[in-house]
């Protein structure tokens, strides 16, 4: 992720210490670090890391203005005429900030330990792809499970049409015709049985991840720390008490925004009245985005900041997880089997640099590796398997949908000619 990327910037003037003036210009935000750059000069006066902060407050100068100060180091930073308002500001801010500390004291927890081994590395990698291959399954299963019952719906109208078209067929018939009778009790009979094949399951959904979030609801300049959790059939927005704000089922979202790769917008469209709107900032919006991408591909717009997205939506997470799990194999063998066939000429200055590679991942860790590649593997069969059988869902439910305009044509042909 591009560390210079800017999230967000405010308008708002900076107290500088040496001038004991208050120099108007912009407040801005990037992934690690905090800038403000003067207005009138271009300089650049404050550009510290997030991970140097020590607190963030809200203060008043002079007993009048109302001021957000930040504590890096010794040195204390003043910033005030925040726009649209302090509050605003102070929320994204702290949210950054606090996401920064964890994962700088998560760095600072492995840093204090043994320096990692290769085998600690890869167990991260692959772990990471295994998690992401889960939440792609979860998504694949919920969607596997709409197909079906779209599939149960079409037999139900296909057999709704077969009772119609036997109807047609009775009014079309003359009246001394002898077989009437039981042409109209035919359809009676199985018309039970048919309602009984068409009983939905209960729908059971999984959570697939929740992150913390700033809410802006629709245009207001308000901002509030929440939640956002990705179910299979849609997701959730909550406040801090997870209590529900506003739940969107994956049917209702008509687009989602990606303004950067740390903002969304969700939308949902309605007529007559205004439209449901929530703008969600997090620093763990990269986490969230691919999943996004994958339950809503048709809905999701990619803007000028967030392009960087684009190319990664392109590339199948299977062939992701396919990928590693090759390469990954064959580093196994080359750490379970050390003294494979490589005592003739074959040893190049390459092969020799990986085994120098592979004498830091240990037989522990090499046992640990297989395990969760034995895992990765299935899921990424599961996972292609379950993309094939959508698949040819979605031809089956198109060649039911041919077949019942094509019916319906028909059966409304014949209605004419009867009226």
């Amino acid at each position: 992720m591009n560390e210079d990327i800017r999230i967000h910037s405010w308008p708002c003037s900076y107290y500088l210490e040496s001038g004991k003036q208050w120099i108007p210009g912009r407040l801005s935000l990037t992934p690690l670090s905090i800038k403000f750059t003067a207005d009138k000069t271009g300089e650049l006066l404050v550009d510290f890391h997030l991970s140097a902060i020590s607190e963030i407050k809200k203060e008043s100068s002079n007993l009048i203005f109302s001021s957000l100060t930040i504590l890096e180091k010794n040195t204390k930073h003043w910033f005030s005429s925040l726009q649209p308002n302090r509050n605003v500001v102070f929320n994204i801010l702290e949210h950054f900030w606090r996401e920064q500390l964890l994962e700088s004291r998560g760095a600072g927890a492995e840093a204090g330990a043994l320096r990692p081994s290769k085998g600690k590395e890869l167990t991260g990698m692959l772990a990471g792809s295994q998690s992401r291959l889960e939440d792609t399954a979860k998504v694949l299963h919920y969607q596997g499970e709409q197909f079906d019952n779209i599939m149960k719906g079409l037999n139900k109208i296909e057999g709704d049409m077969d009772v119609a078209d036997r109807l047609l067929t009775e009014l079309e018939s003359p009246s001394w015709w002898p077989f009437s009778s039981k042409l109209w009790k035919t359809p009676l009979e199985l018309k039970p049985k048919e309602t009984a094949a068409v009983s939905e399951p209960k729908n059971q959904e999984g959570m697939i991840i929740r992150i913390p979030v700033i809410i802006t609801h629709r245009t207001d300049s308000n901002v509030k720390p929440g939640k956002l959790t990705l179910f299979a059939s849609g997701l959730e927005i909550s406040d801090c008490n997870c209590q529900v704000i506003h739940r969107f089922e994956a049917r209702d979202v008509d687009d989602i925004r990606v303004h950067t790769p740390y903002e969304i917008s969700v939308r949902q469209r309605f007529i007559g009245k205004p439209d449901t709107s929530y703008r969600l900032l997090s620093a763990k919006m990269p986490q969230v985005i691919p999943i996004l991408d994958m339950q809503f591909s048709k809905k999701m717009q990619f803007l000028e900041d967030a392009l960087g997205f684009v190319g990664a939506r392109k590339s199948p997470q299977v062939d992701l997880g396919t990928s590693i799990w090759q390469a990954a194999t064959g580093l196994l063998g080359g750490v379970v089997q050390p003294g494979s066939p490589s005592g003739s000429r074959e040893g190049t200055d390459k092969e020799q640099v990986q085994l120098q590679q592979h004498e830091k991942v240990s037989q522990e860790e090499a046992k640990e590796l297989k395990q969760i590649l034995k895992k990765l593997k299935g899921l990424a069969l599961e996972t292609e398997a379950e993309l094939e059988r959508q698949d040819e869902a979605l031809d089956s439910i198109s060649s039911s949908v041919d077949r019942a305009t094509l019916t319906i044509d028909k059966q409304n042909r014949r209605m004419k000619r009867l009226t």
